[in-house]
């Protein structure tokens, strides 16, 4: 164990979020949460005090963190301004852009004779955006951006529209890289350049990442 951001609290959230369409489907997505578990466990290591908010993952909480399980967009929202104030925050989540205007009370049949459904979304809250704007900001808010394509490009742009300080981005399907696996690939983007971490074990990966998050602490504190 270090101690490099011991004395730090620390927010990661992880994992996906289940946006529920009637009482049993939802809208979903891939994301396993084991690199947002990964960061935490790292951080807590380097000493820090460390919240999990975790969507529906069915993965061991590290040890040493505090962990708060969610199930949707709104839900992570809210447990993440619970859980502050915070020097560091992580979204490492991979929230929901979207969930259905209203979830049906039963669930949907089909009916004879339809050919299909029309759903109604309407957008979720920007957690890692509001997080940025809060007066309750973290010293330091670092996002994630799961990316098909230009992947630097739409990571950069997604650093500067949010107003985040740190975006690390992978490009999701790339071998050793994205959801569902345990090995990643990321570069890590900040105002003043880049950084590529792996690929390697998504453990390793956070492990570099945290100490990342550290050094870029201690060059603000200079």
């Amino acid at each position: 164990m270090n101690a490099a951001l011991a004395g730090r609290r620390v927010i990661v959230s992880a994992g996906p979020t289940y946006e529920d369409l009637d009482p049993v489907r939802f809208i979903g997505n891939r994301s396993s949460g084991k690199m947002g578990f990964a960061v935490a466990a790292a951080a807590a290591r380097a000493g820090a005090d460390v919240v999990l908010v975790a969507g529906p993952v069915h993965l061991a909480t590290p040890e040493g963190v505090h962990r708060v399980d969610v199930r949707s967009a709104a839900q992570m929202h809210d447990a993440v301004f619970a859980a502050l104030p915070a020097d560091i925050y992580v979204g490492a989540a991979a929230i929901a852009d979207f969930t259905p205007l209203e979830v049906a009370e039963h669930k949907i049949k089909k009916v004879p004779g339809e050919e299909g459904l029309t759903l109604r979304l309407v957008r979720t809250a920007d957690l890692l955006a509001d997080i940025a704007a809060s007066g309750r900001r973290p010293r330091l808010v670092v996002g994630f951006a799961a990316e098909t394509r230009d992947v630097d490009a739409n990571a950069n742009a997604k650093r500067i529209a949010k107003g985040v300080d740190l975006i690390a981005a992978n490009r999701v399907g790339a071998p050793g890289s994205g959801f569902e696996g345990d090995d990643n690939l990321l570069v890590v983007h900040a105002a003043d350049g880049s950084r590529r971490l792996g690929p390697a074990p998504k453990t390793a990966i956070a492990a570099d990442l945290v100490a990342l998050i550290a050094d870029h602490l201690a060059k603000e504190a200079c």
